[in-house]
């Protein structure tokens, strides 16, 4: 609708739009009126191109013309008629037009084919949602066929287009529209229209049409206009206008994404002669770069105008369409109509003429006109597809010399009319399309013909081909629905395009021939992808075209006859009169005289193929009974036929026998097409059949005579020609072989339907029995296996269930069909789709399963089906004299031991052929009377060869073979031959065995006896065999498990990196002997000793082992440090990254950004992993020009072993034991109480405050004046309760510790390196806690218990973390660690008044700890000596400061504990609760009431263990990893009650916590009232301000919907924020925080640090610090972002019902979330291993380096 709005326009027109649509009404020519308006206004309004006002053009336009037409057309207010009409009327189709990237649903059930489909918003309100559907994304430019009742069996409308569904037909009734406004319509539409055709198919580049000028003076004011093409890139278009516009590279870039997008942009503004030196410098600059210059324009501003509101009028017309039917109705009829006394074509051809001129945006918006307007209304659809078949040539040869793709050129608008059944059977009838489109294809295929007279696709282009491609698909198209009822005028149209068709294939056949290289090898491959590509598409085309004949006898018969005609017509041509006789086994044929091995072949013959298929559906509809009345017996040279699919099997079997190698790759590549699934059905499958028509009609002896003289094997079998040529000698085997195997395909592929009474369902099951007995299969790829119909469908849904059961998938496999039981007696050794892999695969498979079973060996065939009767002769080929010749050949040659003449695989493809013939003779014998069988397989078999002396018959020589060594492996087979052949015999003598013969019966039965029983005792020893060989390999693996035990835990270390699975986790420190239970303690005077192991590590780089001590060289881990938000309470925050500003002392409790060290635990001498790094470096430089997986610069390295990224190193340092005297720590806890040990930590600070004000600044300004009130404490009293000498370390650890502090100060503050600056040991210790705080949190999050269960890479990791940041103190100034220190304490003791002290609201306390506790020895530093405390002192100090900071942080839970609290959970008054109501009254009391307790002290006391029990298992292991005491067996367990009692006795602590501040509340009251006497606190209780509460929730992934198709429909409705189009978007969701972004696209790239990101890099770095996951929803894929240049692409969580993924949304099955999957993906990201991830997929797949990661 157009909206009003106010604006000026030009003012020689009446101002108000009523009063202009009046001023139209008076005027008697609306036309001449209504351009004059337009010329006046149009230049005016679009006045300046290149700095055009979009909303201000359009806020005039619409006052000034589009609502005064409006106006004129409805005659009153048109907001109020467009409502009305909107209301009223809802059309039938639905008429959406699909953009790029738009998903689109097919019902597999309901669609009448694949073309069919459904916008998002009518498939979720269809039936078709709860069908089996299939899911794509749109190239552009399709159509929502909803309402169409021809696309759809079932359910064509969703409920929103249902007729009725929204108003009644009264209603509907009364907003018709009224007459006159029809009359309205029939006066405005035809100027308009008019104009926006005259104006879009101008060509004139300086003046106007003559209606459009005005009396003004002509302005020279024109526009240098670059338009789009497809050979130009991105690049080249910005480098030529850089060079001749000399403007920045940002506004080339909008210039060119505006070229790209509308197709066409003025990038210049002057004069004539301005633009056109522009033009001509532009055109140089881009065919410097290109093959070609750009297509540029000089055009008058007025053109532009005009030509720019041409198409803003055609958008008006769009939508106006939209509202009424009649107005299409009018609309169509105008575009329709010819013009009297002109030769123009009507107004829409036209345009559809005129379409590969326009530019994209044009192209746009009249396809759309069209889309709403003929496509709407079925009528005016047959009249447009009438028009599009009369210039179907003409478009079609426009679109192939244009550059633009299909999706934006009008011919792509076929599939909306050939596709619906009644339009195309109209086309056919009455305008021949069929013919129309063969012409066409026939014009566009190459144009210059061999000397044959065929098709030479050399040097054809892939481009072009692809645009010819087009109209292969429109045949298709128009075939894809066959019709039900026959006129004979359609039948007459059929046959002529049927002929036409014919023409294509004539040229087809025989073309692009090869002949065999002799020599010296061929030196350039010739092109051979075109022709089997377009072999690739018409393979449909041809099964379409045999099935449309099948449908009516008479127009198969014909058909038959014109195709048999056209064969040998090309027979003929290529027929040599040269014959031959050969003769064998007293039988002669006369044959021309051929070599595929010296003449010319083709293997492109799709002219006898559909012959082949013709015939089949003569067979299969009982018409072949006819075939002599159309056809005489003399007329039908069988012999032809299968002249040229001979020479092709010949031709593969040569191929296999490298006999053609000198002829390169191209023939080995058309061989693999010739037989793979995609071309097999009409070539390999159809030369199969043509050569069982040759056996059908031939005499079975001159069948194969042939057969051996196309094979080249006459002479193999005439006699042995001695010779020592080993590479002949493989040769003529391999062709033997070659050709029994085709004989086998002959006899026995009989699954076609017409050649034998089997089912398409029956064929299908075949398929995928034969499949599955290669492997269990993933159905993928058994349906990429299988050979689709013109639908897309290979029926695998139908008949699976049925041979196969659904294994469900893993959490990293997919689902997979296993075979069933029943379904393996159906496999065929010789399955003729097998390649010769699978078949070797297959035969292994199937022999392995019998071996398993304690079954013989023996693959008999399975009996096949029936021939049907006009394929009943090929059988005879069995029993002929030349079959048995030359199976007794090769069954000889193998007998008499002569290995060069004979091959085991020979062997076994005679005992099949045998097993064949017995097969078939049985199946006759058991179906009708023997006197009646006139197959004789059996006595054939037994006729001796020869009169010879020695001759035998096969029998004899079977049983001969069974004695062969060589042969062991067929003895199984041969025996079940020679059972078969006794089976058959008794078949052949129980119908009339005589009395008299009772004694020979029993004697031939004592005879069976004794052979089965020898069969018996065979089986017997072949079990004992089997079970040795079990027992033996049984052994063997027992002794190898042993061996490899004790390797691995000899190189224990090699092993770290596995992940470990559920029930084998890694075994840590955790497994040392027991400890008695009063030492598990690790605070305070009953401290535990430290359990501490000798630890000999083996570096992976030298591969020698070290003792890990103090004083000798350092080792290290590979370590990788990395910004993370795992812990974040904020997800999708800001963060800032100004790291000079960043004071990294305190942890916000928000966690918001963390640095974390993790490592995969691999070990190196310190001095062999800095040699490795330096080699690296120099490697790197001599390979400046290879991009690498990681960045040198930054320190990145991939770890030697695991190839796991690292970016520095952990020194190991071993852990100090420390051993207390109880008693000792007994009396120094009673003299050492909390207020007097925090009185001597106050003095020792003042003490160090005035030695340090002489010369540094103070560690503690704010105590300089103040006296220390209770003189009892001296600077020095802090010693009084034991030190120790500090612990030396080797140089080489020290400088390891300072490497690895400053890789932690660098990364975790992203600045540059500075060895001197003061927060380099705060950032140890907040990643030493942060890594604490995410290991924690994973181990919670995997319901594991808090020891016991880390991977050996994350406890390794974390035990050299902690030991080196309690040892990195050793290396910094003792001041800089007291002055941090200082500050932590500032939060507990708020005595000490240091400046900037957060409020304990405002920092996570566990940090303060960790700084705390590594820190506080610091105050032990004396001038003359270097001490430390003492085991007592530190048990003491690590005692005090858990505890103040564990009050600390029970104050933090109470003050922030909700109000709210469940009222079902059952209330008790225990201890803890009545102290947790005390301990609230005095916080009320503290604070004056701003804290006023709400709710009852047992759910305040389930508050504060639920919020405290993280921080305490935190603490639980930093102090484990600090000291070394094991921690109490309930740890190692997964138990809520015990864990909580078991760390409060771990940690020193009282299960009541209240306790705490009953023993120490004379201390602790006025710290109390210190800490909620804050400010910040006092805001906070007051509402003003907010704080993170506790527990802290355990950050996840965003919820996914279980169907996919929800987030489709969520991405359908995805807006680019910055972006004013309606162009479809690449949507990515962020699973971090669930923000939805416009990925890969320009509108939305940001400037970070001077550097330009893509929306997703840009917010990786605010929501994951440069990490982060996003699932791109239109592609089904996941990426992975770890930072602003590296990424890799993963498998989404989205499986189909067969448990794959699927990207690209290629398969299009439904998809449903797998939760499994989506958790792998969690833990991903909780265990920081995403940058891991990606490095080691870019590793694996290089070709990602070619992905802008950055932009995306």
């Amino acid at each position: 609708m157009a909206d009003g709005g106010g604006g000026g326009g030009a003012a020689a027109a009446p101002a108000k739009p009523s009063e202009l649509s009046r001023w139209w009404d008076e005027k008697l020519d609306f036309y001449t009126a209504f351009l004059q308006h337009l010329a006046k206004v149009i230049p005016d309004i679009y006045s300046d191109e290149m700095d055009s006002m979009p909303e201000k053009e359009e806020e005039i336009i619409q006052m000034t013309i589009l609502y005064p037409l409006e106006w004129y057309l409805f005659g009153e207010d048109p907001d109020i008629c467009l409502e009305k009409l909107r209301q009223s009327s809802t059309p039938q189709l639905c008429g959406k037009v699909f953009k790029g990237g738009e998903t689109t649903y097919s019902c597999r059930e309901c669609a009448i084919d694949p073309t069919c489909v459904l916008c998002m918003d009518c498939f979720q309100n269809s039936i078709h949602k709860n069908h089996r559907y299939k899911m794509h994304t749109s190239t552009g430019g399709g159509f929502c066929d909803c309402g169409d009742t021809e696309a759809w069996k079932t359910g064509p409308f969703c409920t929103n287009h249902e007729p009725g569904a929204t108003v009644s037909e009264e209603k509907n009734l009364e907003c018709q529209l009224n007459e006159e406004l029809i009359a309205q319509a029939r006066k405005i539409f035809p100027s308009v229209i008019k104009y926006i055709v005259d104006m879009t198919v101008w060509e004139e580049e300086k003046e106007l049409p003559l209606e459009l000028m005005t009396s003004r003076e002509k302005t020279d004011k024109y526009y240098c206009v670059v338009f789009n093409d497809e050979h130009h890139s991105y690049d080249h278009v910005i480098y030529s206008l850089q060079r001749t516009l000399g403007c920045e590279l940002g506004e080339a870039q909008l210039y060119t994404t505006a070229i790209d997008k509308e197709g066409r942009k003025a990038v210049k503004k002057g004069p004539y002669i301005v633009c056109q030196e522009a033009k001509e410098d532009i055109k140089k600059h881009s065919s410097n770069v290109s093959q070609g210059a750009l297509n540029v324009k000089v055009l008058h501003a007025d053109i532009m105008a005009h030509q720019k509101f041409a198409l803003r009028l055609g958008s008006w017309l769009n939508k106006l369409l939209s509202y009424s039917s009649d107005f299409r109705q009018i609309f169509c009829q105008i575009c329709l109509k010819e013009e009297t006394n002109s030769e123009k074509p009507c107004l829409i051809s036209r345009l559809m003429l005129w379409d590969a001129k326009l530019y994209k945006g044009a192209r746009k918006i009249l396809h759309e006109l069209i889309f709403s307007s003929f496509f709407m209304e079925m009528e005016y659809k047959k009249l447009f597809a009438m028009e599009f078949v009369k210039h179907y040539k003409a478009l079609q040869r426009e679109y192939i010399g244009d550059d633009h793709e299909k999706q934006i050129s009008v011919t792509a608008l076929s599939v909306q009319m050939f596709t619906v059944p009644t339009l195309a059977r109209h086309l056919i009838e009455e305008q021949n399309v069929i013919k129309v489109i063969t012409e066409t294809l026939l014009e566009e295929l190459p144009k210059c013909l061999d000397r044959n007279g065929k098709f030479n696709f050399q040097g054809y282009s892939q481009e072009l081909l692809g645009r010819v491609s087009a109209i292969i698909f429109d045949l298709r198209y128009i075939l894809i629905s066959k019709p039900t009822v026959w006129t004979d005028k359609l039948r007459d149209q059929f046959l002529e395009g049927f002929r036409s068709f014919l023409n294509i294939l004539t040229y087809m056949q025989g073309m692009e021939e090869i002949k065999r290289q002799i020599g010296q090898h061929i030196e350039v491959d010739p092109d051979w992808e075109a022709a089997i590509a377009i072999q690739m598409q018409l393979k449909n085309i041809l099964f379409m075209f045999q099935e449309w004949c099948a449908c009516d006898e008479e127009l198969l018969v014909t058909a038959y006859k014109e195709c048999y005609a056209a064969v040998m017509r090309c027979s003929s041509n290529n027929y040599s009169w040269d014959k031959t006789v050969i003769h064998l086994c007293g039988h002669t044929l006369e044959s021309k005289r051929f070599k595929v091995s010296a003449d010319p072949v083709s293997i492109h013959l799709p002219l006898s193929r559909m012959l082949a298929g013709l015939h089949i559906q003569l067979s299969r509809t009982g018409v072949i009974t006819r075939l002599l009345e159309f056809l005489k017996s003399e007329e039908f040279q069988v012999q032809v036929l299968i002249e040229y699919p001979l020479r092709c099997l010949a031709l593969v079997a040569q191929v296999a026998a490298e006999m053609w190698r000198r002829n390169g790759l191209s023939l080995i590549s058309q061989m693999f097409y010739y037989q793979d699934v995609k071309c097999r059905e009409e070539m390999y499958d159809k030369d199969i059949i043509l050569l069982q028509i040759g056996a059908a009609y031939m005499d079975p002896n001159s069948f194969l005579l042939l057969v051996l003289q196309r094979y080249e094997l006459l002479d193999s079998f005439k006699r042995i020609i001695p010779t020592k040529d080993q590479d002949l000698n493989k040769q003529c085997n391999t062709l033997i072989e070659e050709m029994l195997q085709v004989i086998i395909y002959i006899v026995g592929e009989r699954y076609v339907p017409g050649l034998s009474h089997v089912t398409k369902d029956e064929v299908t099951m075949r398929e995928i029995i034969h499949l599955l007995c290669i492997e269990p299969m993933a159905h993928s790829v058994i349906v990429k296996s299988l050979p689709k119909d013109e639908n897309n469908e290979t029926g695998l849904e139908k008949v699976i269930h049925k041979v196969a059961t659904f294994k469900k998938p893993g959490v990293s496999s997919h689902g997979v069909y296993e075979l069933k039981e029943e379904c393996l007696k159906e496999y065929n050794l010789f399955f003729y789709h097998y390649t010769k892999t699978q078949h070797s695969k297959a035969e292994h498979m199937e022999k392995k399963r019998r071996a398993q079973e304690n079954k013989d060996e023996a693959l008999p065939p399975p009996p096949p089906p029936e021939f049907s009767a006009a394929f009943r002769n090929v059988a005879k080929i069995l029993n002929c004299d030349i079959m048995m010749h030359i199976l007794r050949t090769v069954l000889q040659r193998a007998l008499e031991l002569e290995s060069h003449l004979w091959t085991e695989a020979m062997i076994q493809m005679v005992l099949h052929i045998l097993a064949l013939g017995l097969l078939e003779e049985k199946q006759q014998l058991e179906k009708v009377p023997e006197e009646e069988v006139t197959f004789d397989f059996y006595h054939k078999a037994s006729r001796i060869g020869s009169s010879a002396l020695n001759a035998m018959n096969i029998l004899m020589i079977l049983e001969k073979l069974k004695g062969i060594q060589q042969l062991e492996s067929q003895k199984d087979m041969i025996n079940w031959v020679l059972q078969m052949f006794e089976t058959v015999k008794r078949l052949r003598e129980k119908s009339y065995l005589p009395p008299v013969a009772a004694a020979a019966s029993k004697l031939e039965s004592t005879k069976s006896n004794e052979m089965q029983r020898i069969q018996d005792k065979e089986k017997a020893e072949r079990k004992r065999k089997a079970e040795a060989a079990r027992l033996h390999r049984q052994k063997i693996m027992a002794q190898m498990s042993a061996l490899q035990k004790n390797f691995i835990e000899t190189h224990r270390l090699l092993y770290e990196n596995t992940q470990d699975t559920q029930g084998r986790d890694a075994m840590e420190e955790e497994s040392s002997p027991p400890i008695i239970s009063y030492t598990r303690i690790a605070l305070g005077p009953k401290r535990g000793p430290s359990v501490i192991e000798k630890e000999v590590l083996t570096c992976i780089l030298c591969q020698e082992e070290q003792e890990v001590k103090l004083e000798c060289a350092a080792m290290v881990l590979s370590a990788c440090v990395q910004k993370s938000t795992a812990l974040t309470q904020h997800m999708g925050k800001m963060l800032e990254f100004s790291g000079d500003k960043i004071d990294p002392l305190f942890m916000n409790p928000d966690l918001s950004c963390g640095t974390h060290t993790g490592s995969c635990g691999h070990v190196m001498h310190a001095a062999c992993w800095q040699k490795y790094f330096e080699a690296i470096q120099l490697n790197s430089r001599q390979r400046h020009h290879v991009e690498q997986v990681f960045d040198l610069e930054n320190g990145e390295y991939l770890c030697p072993l695991c190839k796991s990224l690292c970016n520095t190193v952990i020194p190991i340092i071993p852990l100090e034991s420390q051993k207390i005297n109880s008693e000792d720590a007994l009396v120094v806890a009673q003299l050492l109480s909390l207020s007097k040990w925090i009185e001597i930590v106050m003095a020792r600070i003042s003490g160090y405050n005035k030695k340090s004000t002489e010369e540094t600044q103070p560690i503690a300004p704010s105590l300089l004046n103040k006296e220390i009130e209770d003189t009892s404490s001296d600077f020095h009293s802090i010693l009084s309760f034991g030190v120790q000498p500090l612990v030396k370390y080797s140089n080489s650890i020290k400088e390891m510790v300072v490497l690895f502090a400053s890789a932690i100060y660098r990364i975790g503050l992203k600045v540059a390196p500075n060895e001197s600056d003061p927060r380099i040991p705060v950032m140890t210790w907040s990643t030493c806690a942060f890594t604490i705080q995410c290991l924690e949190n994973l181990l919670e999050d995997e319901d594991k218990p808090l020891f016991g269960s880390l991977q050996n890479r994350q406890h390794s990791g974390l035990k050299a973390l902690v030991q080196f940041a309690a040892a990195q103190r050793i290396t910094l100034p003792q001041s800089l660690i007291q002055r941090h220190l200082v500050r932590l304490l500032g939060v507990l003791l708020p005595s000490l008044k240091v400046e900037s002290t957060p409020s304990i609201l405002d920092v996570d306390l566990f940090h303060v700890l960790v700084g705390a506790v590594l820190s506080f020895p610091s105050l032990y530093w004396e001038d003359s000596v270097e001490l430390q405390p003492s085991c007592i002192s530190s048990a003491c100090n690590h005692l005090y400061l858990f505890h103040l900071i564990t009050m600390a942080h029970i104050t933090q839970i109470i003050l922030t504990t909700t109000t709210e609290h469940p009222s079902a959970q059952i209330q008790n008054d225990s201890e803890e609760a009545q102290a947790a109501e005390s301990f609230c009254k005095e916080i009320c009391r503290i604070t004056n009431g701003c804290y006023s307790q709400r709710v009852p002290g047992w759910y305040l006391w389930d508050c504060i263990k639920r919020g405290i029990t993280s921080y305490l298992r935190c603490a639980a292991l930093f102090f484990h990893f600090l000291l070394g005491v094991p921690p109490p067996e309930e740890l190692s367990i997964v138990s809520e009650e015990n864990q909580f009692r078991a760390l409060c006795g771990y940690l020193s602590l009282p299960t009541n916590l209240f306790l705490l501040f009953q023993d120490y509340w004379d201390t602790v009251e006025p710290l109390l009232q210190r800490w909620c006497a804050n400010p910040a606190v006092l805001s906070f209780l007051k509402g003003k301000s907010t704080a993170v509460s506790y527990p802290r929730k355990r950050n996840k992934l965003i919820e996914l919907p279980d169907d996919y198709s929800c987030l489709l429909n969520q991405c359908s409705q995805f807006r680019c924020p910055r972006s004013s189009d309606d162009e479809t978007k690449h949507p990515a969701l962020c699973l971090f925080c669930g923000a939805l972004l416009c990925s890969q696209n320009t509108c939305c790239q940001e400037i970070v640090n001077g550097e330009e990101l893509g929306a997703c890099t840009s917010h990786a770095i605010h929501c994951g610090a440069g990490v982060c996951i996003f699932l791109k929803i239109r592609d089904c894929k996941v990426v992975l972002i770890g930072g602003k240049t590296r990424g890799s692409f993963y498998t989404a969580p989205y499986l189909d019902e067969y448990g794959e993924t699927d990207p690209n949304l290629a398969r299009g099955n439904p998809l449903h979330l797998c939760h499994e999957r989506y958790r792998k993906l969690h833990l991903l990201w909780q265990q920081h291993c995403i940058i891991e991830e990606i490095a080691r997929s870019q590793e694996t797949n290089q070709i990602f380096f070619g992905f802008n990661w950055h932009l995306l």
